[in-house]
C-alpha cells in the first residue's frame, strides 16, 4: 500500500476518532467535575444519538456532491470545518451556567461527526483494493482508538492541569489535522457512480438487504454485539472519578500510556486471528474477551483503589476493544453491497452504535439503583444477547466467504 495512502488512512481515522469522547466519557468527566447529577450525566448520552440515526441522510452524501473536492471529500471537509467550530463554542461554556448550551453544541459536534463518519467510511470502501481492505481497515481503527486515547487521556491530564477550557480548545485545533488527510485523500467519483435519483440512493440500498436471507439476525447481532462495553463505558469515567477517587491525572496517564499499547496490541491479535481462523470463530473469542474485560472495573469497586488495577482494567478493557472493533467491522464490512456501501455502512455503524446511545441514556439512573459493585456484573451479563445470536451463524444468509 502506498505510504500516502496510509497517511491519508491514519489521520481520517484519526479525525474519526477524536470527537467521541469529547461528546462522551470526557464530557460526562467535565459534568461531573462540575458537580452535575449522576441522572443528568446519563441522559447527555442521548447526545450521540446522530450516531445511530446517521443512516437516514447518508443517502444524501450518495447522491448529492459539494462542488470542488468531490463527491466523499468535499462533505469530509465540511463536516470537519463544523466539528472545529462547535468544539470551540463548547470549549467557551459553562456547565454551571448554561447546561443546555453544552447539550446544544455537544449534539452539534455528534452531528457533524456522525456525517463526516457517513463520508470517510464510503471513501474507505471505495479507495482500498480488495485485497487492502483488511489492511485498511486495522490502520483506521487503530488510528481511530489512538485519538480516543487523545480525546480521553490527554483531554483529562490537560484539564487537571490547565482547566477544561483549555483541554477542549486543543482538542478543536487537533480536528484540523484531518483535514491534512481529506485534501491528501484521492477523489473516488470515478471509481463508484452515485445514485441517478434520490429515490435510488434510498430505496436501492434498503432493498437490497431486505431481500437477504437473515437480515434480521445480522441486524441483531449488529445491536447486541458490543452491549455490554457501551453500558461499562458510560459509567467508567464517573466510577472512577466520583465512585473510586482516582484523580483526573491518574486516570488521563493510564488511557495515555498502558492503554495504547494495549490497543494496539488488540488490533494485531485481531488481525492474526481473522487471518488464521473463520470470522464467526473470531467474533466468538473477541466476544468473551470484551465480556471479561468490563470485569476488570467491577474487581477495582471490590478490591478499591490501587493504581495497578486501574493500569489493569484500563487494559484488558483497550486490548479487547481492539480485537473485537477488528473482528466487527471485517463481518459489516464484508456484508455490505459495493453499489450501496456509504449508505449501508452507515446502517450498520449506526446499529453498532445503538446501545450507547438509547441503553446507555438510563445508566446513571442504573449506577445509582445497583451501586458500583452490582452495575459493573450487570453490563458483562448484558453482553450474552450477542453471543448467544453467534449460535444462528448458519441463518444470517452470509456468504462461504465470511468463513474464510
Amino acid at each position: 500500500m502506498p505510504r500516502r495512502r496510509i497517511m491519508v488512512l491514519v489521520l481520517l481515522g484519526f479525525a474519526s476518532g477524536l470527537p467521541l469522547f469529547l461528546t462522551g466519557s470526557t464530557l460526562k468527566l467535565w459534568l461531573t467535575d462540575e458537580g452535575v447529577s449522576l441522572g443528568t450525566i446519563g441522559l447527555f448520552s442521548f447526545v450521540t444519538l446522530p450516531y445511530s440515526l446517521k443512516v437516514f441522510w447518508a443517502p444524501f452524501l450518495d447522491r448529492y456532491a459539494l462542488p470542488g473536492l468531490g463527491r466523499r471529500r468535499g462533505w469530509m471537509m465540511l463536516m470537519q470545518l463544523g466539528m472545529a467550530v462547535a468544539l470551540f463554542q463548547l470549549a467557551r461554556s459553562q456547565p454551571r451556567l448554561d447546561l443546555y448550551r453544552v447539550a446544544w453544541l455537544s449534539l452539534a459536534v455528534a452531528i457533524t461527526s456522525a456525517t463526516f463518519d457517513i463520508a470517510v467510511d464510503a471513501w474507505r470502501a471505495e479507495a482500498l483494493e480488495q485485497k487492502f481492505l483488511g489492511l485498511g481497515n486495522s490502520i483506521h481503527i487503530a488510528a481511530y482508538r489512538v485519538a480516543m486515547l487523545v480525546s480521553g487521556g490527554l483531554a483529562m491530564i490537560l484539564a487537571q492541569v490547565f482547566g477544561w477550557r483549555t483541554s477542549y480548545l486543543l482538542m478543536a485545533a487537533l480536528t484540523c489535522l484531518g483535514m491534512l488527510g481529506t485534501w491528501l485523500a484521492t477523489n473516488t467519483d470515478a471509481v463508484a457512480r452515485a445514485p441517478r435519483t434520490l429515490q435510488e440512493a434510498v430505496v436501492g440500498p434498503m432493498k437490497d438487504l431486505l431481500q437477504r436471507r437473515g437480515i434480521v439476525l445480522l441486524l441483531a447481532f449488529t445491536v447486541f454485539y458490543k452491549l455490554g462495553d457501551w453500558l461499562a463505558e458510560a459509567m467508567t469515567m464517573p466510577f472512577l472519578l466520583r465512585g473510586m477517587g482516582f484523580t483526573k491525572m491518574q486516570i488521563g496517564t493510564v488511557q495515555k500510556t498502558t492503554a495504547m499499547f494495549a490497543i494496539i496490541l488488540g488490533g494485531l491479535i485481531g488481525g492474526w486471528m481473522l487471518m488464521r481462523m473463520s470470522l464467526r470463530k473470531a467474533l466468538w473469542i473477541c466476544g468473551f474477551v470484551q465480556a471479561s474485560s468490563i470485569l476488570g472495573f467491577w474487581a477495582i469497586s471490590m478490591l478499591g483503589r490501587h493504581l495497578s488495577l486501574l493500569v489493569a482494567a484500563n487494559s484488558l478493557e483497550n486490548l479487547a476493544y481492539g480485537m473485537g472493533g477488528s473482528a466487527l467491522i471485517a463481518l459489516l464490512m464484508g456484508s455490505c453491497n459495493r453499489s450501496y456501501t456509504g449508505t449501508q455502512y452507515a446502517l450498520f455503524s449506526a446499529m453498532t452504535a445503538l446501545p450507547r446511545t438509547l441503553f446507555a441514556g438510563m445508566t446513571g439512573f442504573m449506577a445509582d439503583w445497583y451501586g458500583w459493585k452490582l452495575y459493573f456484573p450487570v453490563c458483562a451479563m448484558a453482553a450474552i444477547p450477542g453471543l448467544l445470536l453467534l449460535l444462528l451463524w448458519d441463518q444470517w444468509g452470509l456468504t462461504d466467504n465470511s468463513e474464510a
